[in-house]
């Protein structure tokens, strides 16, 4: 189709789309001017603008009807098959994912089995030996080599206690033991079991109880770290605990001031068996255990536990997701 320099329509060609009437062409012009575009699309038509000599226009209009439905065939066609392959592929990472940490799972299953089967077998030991050495007591009377011995035992009894609790920390947990308890309750219990403790030693323990979480038991963690906190806090020291809610994150902060602590071995606290020097794991008895225990307790409830150092003060912190 011709246009004069005034945008008006001084021929139509219709030879090459016949299901286009005069009228419905001059209002398709009207909208390819109004677009203000050299080039374009209206409905399926694709459209061009070209100059003439004389200061006119030529519009040529192409039906591309076929064009664009072969495109949207071959879109919608792409998008089906990435659906089906990304359904095929999680389908196979499901069913071979569980084959393939399966070994994995067993191996940890066996580890744990072997330390509690090993557990019993060196508990009744060490009750045979304590027998023994109440016998040899009875008979000989007292000696610093039995009193050795019997200071030996129980801290073995200890260490076996020790590992059989972390090793049932890590088991899952089953649906039928979760229940609703008030964290506060739990905190202000050991804060009151602890401050005896505290105060023999000439140490403050104060606590700061603000809300109620909905979690398993977090009876143990507390004890572990408040033990951990009454054990190492320097003499007169100051002992610290909190629980709070941050959005929907549940915090316990236990800190106790520690003065030259050597900040790079911070890392290793949780590390089991791990002793920050020999002399005070010989005087308190620490094995890493215990640490090793909360960590595992706070990560099986979805949570983490990490520690820093400042200004002479050791705080240990462990942030749980709280459940509605």
């Amino acid at each position: 189709m011709e246009l004069t320099a005034q945008k008006e329509i001084e021929s139509v060609n219709l030879e090459h789309i016949a299901a286009l009437d005069r009228q419905t062409v001059v209002d398709a012009v009207s909208r390819i001017i109004d677009a203000g575009t050299r080039r374009g699309y209206i409905d399926h038509y694709r459209f061009g603008i070209f100059s003439n000599e004389d200061g006119g226009s030529t519009i040529i209009v192409l039906d591309s009807f076929l064009q664009l439905q072969a495109v949207n065939n071959m879109l919608r066609i792409t998008v089906a098959i990435f659906l089906a392959c990304i359904l095929v592929v999680f389908v196979l990472l499901r069913v071979l994912s569980k084959r393939a940490i399966r070994p994995l799972v067993d191996n940890l299953e066996r580890q744990r089995q072997f330390v509690t089967d090993a557990s019993h077998e060196l508990k009744t030991s060490l009750a045979i030996l304590s027998a023994d050495m109440g016998l040899l007591e009875d008979t000989y009377g007292e000696d610093k080599w039995l009193e050795s011995a019997k200071s030996q035992i129980t801290r073995l009894d200890m260490l076996i206690k020790n590992l059989v609790e972390l090793a049932r920390t890590e088991e899952t947990i089953k649906e039928d033991a979760v229940e609703v308890f008030s964290v506060s309750e739990i905190a202000q219990a050991n804060a009151d079991a602890f401050q005896p403790l505290a105060e023999a030693d000439g140490k403050s323990l104060t606590a700061e109880i603000k809300i109620k979480g909905v979690q398993d038991n977090f009876f143990r963690p507390f004890s572990i770290l408040l033990d951990n906190a009454v054990k190492y806090c320097d003499p007169a020291g100051t002992l610290y605990l909190s629980v709070s809610m941050r959005g929907r994150n549940i915090y316990i902060s236990v800190s106790n001031s520690c003065a030259g602590l050597d900040t790079a071995q911070l890392s290793r606290y949780f590390d089991r068996f791990y002793r920050a020097d020999s002399s005070r794991a010989r005087s308190t008895g620490g094995y890493g255990i215990g640490l090793s225990t909360a960590k595992a307790i706070v990560t099986r409830h979805k949570g983490r536990i990490s520690n820093h150092y400042a200004d002479g003060v050791i705080t240990f912190t462990a942030v749980i997701p709280r459940t509605s």
